[in-house]
C-alpha cells in the first residue's frame, strides 16, 4: 500500500528546510522564552502562525508551556487561506512531513472526529497544493510540537467555514471522539489584527485577548462579526476552547502578545501574534526552596560541593555584579588577585547565568577550567551581559533587575550509556562534527524534562535535530555543577 504524506508547502520560506538550522532556530526561540506559569492540566493552546521571525518568538511561549509533558494526540486547528470550502476538512492521509522527521496522523481518532457531522470531515481540501501553493497555518506549528513533544499523532484539521455552528460542530465531534482522555493537547492556529498602525492593532488585538482572558468564545466570535476584533484563526481559537471546556479546561490565559513592528520597526502598517493556554486549573505546590544565607539562594540542582563555603559564593555573586556594571561604564573590572584566596584561585568551569522576572537574559561560560576561577566569573558575568548574541547588550535600565547565578562545573565526563544520566544531577555537553552544545543541570529540573528529552534539547541546543544524541558518531559527555544565585 502506498504510504500519503502531505509534503511540506512553506519550509525555506516560513521557516528553514534544512533540519540543522531549523533546529538550531528553534532552540534559539525557546531559549528566549520564559515558561508560562500555568497551574493546572494543559488541553489547549492558541499560537500564531506567520513566518518565524515574525510570530516564532511568540509561539515559542505557548509551546513552551507543554515542555517536557506527555501527550499521545495533538489536534491542530487551522484556518485556510488558499481555498474556499464548507466546514471543517480532517486530513485522511498518514502524515504530515516536516523537515525534523514525519509526524504520523492518528488515522483512527481522525475518521472518528470526522464521523459525527456532515460540517467536519475527512477531507483533503485545505491540506493539498492548490495554485498559490500550499496552506501554511497548520504546517507552521508541527516543527515546534516535535521539538517539544517528541513522538505524538496528529489529527490535522483545517476550517474552510468559521461560522458560530462549524465552531459547535467541531468542538462536539472533538469532545465527543476524545472523551475521557486526557492525553490530548489540542492546538488553535491563528494571527490576530492584518495591516492597521500599531495603536488600531494593539487595541482590536486587545479585545481578543481579553476574551480568551475570560474564556468567553461567544463574545470573541460576537467581536470577529461585528469588526471590533480580528482573527484570521478565530473559528479554530472558539472551536478549541469549546472543546477545551467540554474535556475539563476552565482557566484561559494569554502569555504573550506582540506584533510584526517590534520585529522590523516599522509599526505603520503591522500584524498582531498572541499566544495562550487553556488548562484545568488546581491548587499549586512548590516543590522545593533551599536557601543557605540571606544573600545567596542554591539551586536544588545543586548536587556538587566544591568546598564554596556561603561567604565564597556570596563574593563570587558581587564579582559579577561589579563586572557588570564596570562594563555599563565601559571599563574592564579591576582585579586585585591579592583578595581571593583558596578554592576561588583554583582553575574551574563555570557558567554566569542572568535572568529578568525569571526570563534568560544571557548565560555564558567556560565549559574547560582555564582560568582562575574569580577571572572566570568576572570575565564570563560580562560576556553574558554584553556578548550573548541572542540578545542585545544589557542596558542600565535593565541592570537593576537582572538576577545573578553561578554554576561551577566538574570536568567533563565522556558517556558510555545514556542510561547513566541522571536528570537533577547531570548537565550535558553533546557533540557531533563542528557543532556542540551545552545546557546546566538546572535547565532540566527547571522544566521537568525527563532524560530523553534532556538530551534532545542538548541536541536542539547545538543546532541538532532532536535525537541525534542516539548516533554512533555524537558525543555525549556529562558534568557535574554547584549552581548557586542571587536570593
Amino acid at each position: 500500500m502506498s504510504t500519503e504524506i502531505r509534503p511540506t508547502a512553506v519550509a525555506g520560506s516560513f521557516y528553514p528546510e534544512q533540519p540543522t538550522a531549523l533546529a538550531k532556530t528553534l532552540a534559539d526561540m525557546f531559549a528566549k522564552a520564559a515558561r508560562p506559569e500555568v497551574t493546572g492540566h494543559i488541553i489547549g493552546l492558541v499560537s500564531p502562525h506567520a513566518g518565524y521571525m515574525y510570530s516564532g518568538p511568540v509561539a515559542a511561549y505557548a509551546y513552551k508551556a507543554v515542555q517536557g509533558l506527555e501527550y499521545r494526540d495533538v489536534i491542530v486547528i487551522a484556518p485556510c487561506h488558499v481555498e474556499a470550502f464548507g466546514g471543517a476538512a480532517v486530513y485522511p492521509g498518514d502524515a504530515y512531513a516536516t523537515p525534523l522527521g514525519n509526524v504520523p496522523i492518528d488515522k483512527e481518532l481522525s475518521a472518528k472526529i470526522g464521523s459525527f457531522t456532515k460540517d467536519v470531515k475527512l477531507s483533503e481540501a485545505g491540506h493539498r497544493f492548490v495554485s498559490r501553493g500550499g496552506e501554511h497555518s497548520l504546517e507552521v506549528q508541527l516543527p515546534f510540537l516535535k521539538t517539544m513533544l517528541g513522538d505524538f499523532k496528529l489529527v490535522a484539521i483545517v476550517m474552510g467555514e468559521q461560522s458560530e455552528q462549524t465552531c459547535k460542530d467541531l468542538a462536539d465531534a472533538v469532545a465527543k471522539a476524545c472523551a475521557g482522555r486526557n492525553d490530548v493537547l489540542i492546538v488553535a492556529s491563528s494571527d490576530l489584527s492584518h495591516y492597521h498602525d500599531s495603536k488600531t492593532a494593539r487595541r482590536l488585538d486587545t479585545n481578543v485577548s481579553d476574551y480568551i482572558d475570560n474564556y468567553d468564545y461567544a463574545g470573541l466570535l460576537t467581536a470577529l462579526d461585528e469588526d471590533k476584533a480580528e482573527a484570521c484563526g478565530g473559528g479554530p481559537i472558539a472551536a478549541m476552547m469549546m472543546a477545551a471546556q467540554k474535556l475539563g479546561a476552565n482557566k484561559a490565559k494569554v502569555v504573550r502578545y506582540a506584533t510584526s513592528g517590534d520585529i522590523t520597526g516599522d509599526n505603520s502598517g503591522v500584524v498582531g501574534y498572541l499566544a495562550a493556554v487553556v488548562y484545568n486549573e488546581k491548587s499549586s505546590s512548590k516543590a522545593y526552596e533551599i536557601k543557605e544565607s540571606s544573600d545567596v539562594e542554591v539551586n536544588p540542582a545543586s548536587a556538587v560541593d566544591f568546598g564554596l563555603t556561603s561567604s565564597d559564593k556570596k563574593t563570587l555573586l558581587e564579582l559579577a555584579r561589579q563586572s557588570i556594571a564596570d562594563g555599563l561604564k565601559g571599563k574592564s573590572p579591576e582585579l586585585e588577585a591579592s583578595k581571593y584566596k583558596g578554592i576561588l584561585t583554583e582553575k574551574r568551569g563555570a557558567f554566569v547565568t542572568l535572568t529578568i522576572d525569571g526570563d534568560l537574559r544571557g548565560c555564558i561560560g567556560y565549559i574547560r577550567a582555564v582560568k582562575p576561577l574569580y577571572e572566570t566569573i568576572a570575565e564570563m558575568a560580562a560576556q553574558a551581559a554584553f556578548h550573548d548574541p541572542r540578545f542585545t547588550p544589557l542596558t542600565a535600565k535593565e541592570f537593576a533587575k537582572i538576577q545573578v547565578e553561578i554554576s561551577v562545573l566538574t570536568p567533563m565526563i565522556l558517556v558510555a550509556d545514556p542510561g547513566e544520566i541522571q536528570v537533577g544531577r547531570d548537565g550535558l555537553f553533546i557533540v557531533k562534527g563542528y557543532a556542540s552544545g551545552l545546557l546546566l543541570p538546572q535547565v532540566a529540573v527547571d522544566y521537568g524534562w525527563d532524560r530523553n528529552t534532556f538530551l534532545d534539547q542538548t541536541c536542539l541546543k547545538a543546532g541538532l535535530p532532536p535525537g541525534t544524541w542516539k548516533q554512533k558518531d555524537t558525543e555525549i559527555y556529562k558534568f557535574q555543577a554547584d549552581i548557586f544565585g542571587e536570593k
